[in-house]
């Protein structure tokens, strides 16, 4: 029987590059979660409905270079993202005939996110911003209903106040501005374990 749709609760970490920092960083992941949805429709296809949340921060504590040093700005707010993303299976390790039970997959979507906690700001922006969620993962067949499931994917932005950091906006120099044309993104790694659920066919046919 096909695996129709599947329900998960995962573990991980978010992280941040953007006016703070430059580059992604293991060291720098806080602590996030996620739930979801997923529907299966195929043997290499599936629609994913998720919600994940966490916490984002970030720092000049290690300046990327001497502008930075100067400004030694922080930030740390609580995100929440709600996606439905695309995901592809490069191993058909579903069907009841396959001699594997894994599979990489890649993941593109589209979703928004909001956020709170930020600090006041001269700017102004919405906290309701869309995002591009894509990635790789893994998946892996514990036994008939359970399901193992590791990624990582980066979320590209359109918006560059997560660091609550963009452009100047005042005409003195107080180094409290960064680029606004480089715009922020995060990412998120984790690990989930997802139920599968099978549809249920009656052997009576009524009509007879």
């Amino acid at each position: 029987m096909a695996q129709k749709s599947e329900l998960g609760l995962g573990v991980g970490g978010f992280s941040y590059t953007g006016d703070l920092s430059n580059k992604y960083t293991i060291s720098d992941n806080r602590p996030g979660g996620l739930i979801y949805y997923r529907s299966n429709l195929s043997e290499v296809v599936s629609l994913r409905y998720a919600v994940s949340l966490g916490i984002l921060q970030g720092s000049d504590k290690n300046p990327i270079d001497a502008f930075a040093a100067l400004r030694d700005n922080a930030f740390s707010i609580f995100i929440i993202e709600p996606t439905a993303t695309l995901e592809y299976n490069f191993l058909d390790y579903k069907s009841k005939n396959s001699i594997i039970d894994f599979s990489p997959y890649f993941f593109i979507g589209g979703g928004f996110f909001t956020f709170f906690g930020q600090e006041p700001s001269n700017a102004e922006y919405s906290t309701f911003q869309p995002v591009i969620p894509f990635g790789v993962g893994f998946k892996y067949n514990l036994n008939w209903h359970w399901r193992l499931n590791m990624e990582f994917g980066a979320r590209k932005t359109f918006f560059d106040y997560l660091d609550n950091v963009s452009g100047a906006t005042l005409p003195d120099k107080n180094y409290q501005y960064g680029n606004p044309n480089n715009k922020d993104a995060y990412y998120f790694v984790g690990i989930s374990l997802s139920y599968a659920f099978y549809p249920v066919e009656c052997p009576f046919d009524y009509n007879e």
